[in-house]
């Protein structure tokens, strides 16, 4: 099954994750014709969303009016398994805590240990302090995921898009990745997928070097995150 926050209950069981279970990240137009519309189906979501921030002394969710062509529509932006974001989250938890980021074949101790050994690290970090099957990113820009009591008994911690556009471009380095320049993202599923399904378009291992996992989440989460704030949209994790 799809894991949850990499803290506490999951060290138990992170050496067990299937490696093959896939991730969506849909864009969700924060437009006014979707979000205040009576049979908007993520208002509850978004009114959580909002006493987060606004318990944050933050800026409510932004909500901007449709424009045709401009606004974009809900879609899939990126797919890929959840072991693969793992190990993204691994490498920018490395190179947080100034060691080495070093390509693994599995995660196994050691990530459990960082997780340990640096979990105020990883609690400030948009990238690994998430849930990888539900939650959202919304585009305002705040210093760390909001984790107040109602938000972890929905959908875990609210991130920001701005922070994680912050962070993946904080990492890419490591991974081989010109941030300002970065290869095309790989296409994003046709449509949505299970828990139990297994994500469509995997990385090509043999030809994609050491990295391959992380770059090809990398440049799914960058997609995602720069059409966030180009059409001030949301991304969901489902």
């Amino acid at each position: 099954m799809a894991r949850a926050l990499p803290w506490p209950d999951d060290l138990a069981t992170a050496t067990d994750w299937s490696p093959a279970l896939a991730c969506d990240l849909w864009l969700v137009p924060l437009v006014d014709v979707l979000c205040h519309s009576p049979d908007n189906p993520l208002a509850e979501e978004i009114a959580l969303y909002d006493q987060a921030l606004r318990e944050a002394g933050l800026p409510p969710v932004p909500v901007h009016g449709y424009m045709p062509g401009l606004s974009g529509d809900v879609a899939p932006v990126a797919g890929f398994d959840y072991d693969a974001l793992h190990f993204l989250r691994r490498a920018h938890l490395l190179q947080l805590c100034g060691l080495a980021v070093t390509p693994v074949d599995v995660l196994g101790g050691e990530y459990e240990r960082l997780l340990e050994m640096f979990e105020t690290t990883a609690r400030g970090s948009h990238l690994v302090w998430h849930f990888d099957h539900a939650g959202a990113y919304v585009p305002v820009d705040f210093a760390a995921p909001l984790t107040g009591e109602a938000l972890m008994a929905s959908g875990g911690p609210l991130g920001s898009a701005h922070g994680l556009l912050r962070e993946l471009q904080s990492v890419a380095p490591h991974l081989g990745i010109d941030a300002a320049n970065p290869p095309p993202a790989p296409p994003p599923p046709p449509g949505p997928t299970s828990l139990s399904e297994p994500a469509t378009r995997p990385p090509d291992l043999a030809a994609d070097g050491p990295f391959a996992r992380e770059r090809h989440v990398w440049l799914g989460l960058h997609a995602a995150a720069t059409r966030s704030l180009a059409q001030g949209s949301m991304i969901v994790f489902s």
